[in-house]
């Protein structure tokens, strides 16, 4: 009797959009620091300024994603071209309290009504990225004004997801309502996406974020086709004094980190707006000196990688004489997606990957040593390509 065939697990699927061009959004109360933040990891020099509101269409950039790993593979291949991996941020006006009904100064500036006014329009640019930085206020400063008259950071938190979950249920209300509205014989899709939207609105009347449950994989088909607000993945960043910033000591931030760690849990990183404007304002060859001087180093480059990560993005190698490129894909990517990435006739035409892990390749020194300790590696279709890989592709075409 032949042996049964091994199943294949099925991964859960990852909430969110399935493509390899994924956005970081920057959201917060007005002056919490959002477009300092942006300014800095671009340099693009948007307006700034102490109002609330200063920043009305989203700003977009493209900033780099800072890693070792490529610099050696340049400094090792000494290309004719690099490309490193990088990452979309998005500047994204001030959100205030009643945003979701289009209330507050947005409702007042646009004299909107039935919910439409910046508060939506804010709420809509969300929509269009993939993660969310969290930037919290906790600095004091008299000249900077808050929209609420207050200094707190947590409170500003709630007023946020609170919004965020609004939006969502506003969304899964009409859904609901269009499913209701539907003439004819309900089908079994439709009755599994109407048992779903009901759910997940309880689960959000609840005071809870969809990011949070615990979703089936067909829960989850439907959750990526309604792109809700609160199942993006969150990053806290927490701004502070440059004082309080160089001594690693801040009031708020013990409530701020029980708040997060109640709420879920998701990555905390403190910052000084006013320590990254005066480090982006420095020679590349004064950074490292005044950095030592400071008694801090600078923290964008963690949060563009935690953003990075956040969103599920990795990145394989491509690695030869004439270029060194990052290629980056969605987390749980196959070999022939990842081929794809170069160009579509590369899925197509996939026959195998030919693989080395970063690792290995650093340890032995080169390709040739890699091949001699059996570490090179032929893999096929159902190979996930995991960060870090260095790949060349066999496909129906040759050797790319």
């Amino acid at each position: 009797m032949a042996p049964k065939k091994k199943e294949e697990v099925k991964e859960k699927p990852i909430l969110g959009r399935f493509r390899n061009n994924l956005k970081m959004g920057i959201v917060g109360m007005p002056n919490v620091g959002k477009s300092t933040l942006f300014n800095v990891l671009t340099k693009m020099g948007i307006p700034a300024e102490n109002f609330p509101f200063c920043t009305i269409e989203p700003n977009q950039a493209r900033v780099n994603v800072p890693d070792d790993r490529f610099n050696w593979l340049v400094n090792t291949y000494k290309p004719k071209s690099a490309v490193s991996a990088y990452l979309d941020i998005c500047d994204i006006a001030g959100l205030v309290k009643g945003a979701a009904q289009g209330e507050g100064l947005g409702k007042a500036f646009l004299g909107a009504a039935q919910g439409e006014g910046l508060g939506n329009a804010f709420l809509s640019h969300i929509s269009a990225v993939d993660g969310i930085f969290h930037v919290c206020r906790a600095f004091e400063d008299p000249d900077v004004t808050h929209v609420e008259d207050r200094i707190d950071p947590v409170g500003d938190l709630e007023i946020i997801h609170s919004e965020l979950r609004l939006k969502d249920i506003e969304r899964l209300s009409a859904i609901l309502e269009g499913i209701k509205r539907q003439r004819g014989q309900v089908t079994k899709e439709m009755k599994e996406e109407m048992e779903c939207a009901e759910k997940v609105l309880a689960w959000l009347e609840e005071g809870k974020d969809v990011r949070l449950g615990d979703w089936t994989a067909r829960e989850i088909e439907f959750l990526n086709n309604w792109l809700l607000l609160t199942a993006k993945p969150a990053v806290y960043l927490v701004n502070c004094s440059k004082k309080d910033y160089i001594r690693k000591k801040n009031k708020f931030l013990p409530k701020i980190f029980e708040w997060v760690q109640a709420n879920g849990g998701a990555p905390i990183i403190p910052f000084s707006g006013v320590f990254e404007n005066e480090y982006a304002e420095l020679e590349e060859g004064e950074r490292e000196a005044w950095t030592k001087e400071q008694g801090a180093d600078s923290a964008l480059a963690k949060i563009i990688t935690t953003g990075f990560k956040a969103i599920h993005l990795i990145y394989f190698f491509t690695a030869g004489a004439d270029e060194v490129k990052c290629w980056q894909i969605r987390k749980g990517s196959k070999a022939p997606q990842a081929a794809g990435t170069i160009h579509t006739d590369f899925e197509r035409g996939f026959i195998c990957a030919e693989v080395m892990h970063y690792e290995e390749l650093h340890e032995l020194g080169n390709e040739h040593a890699v091949k001699a300790a059996g570490k090179y590696r032929q893999e096929g279709k159902n190979y996930t390509v995991a960060d870090g890989d260095i790949i060349f592709f066999v496909t129906a075409s040759g050797k790319k």
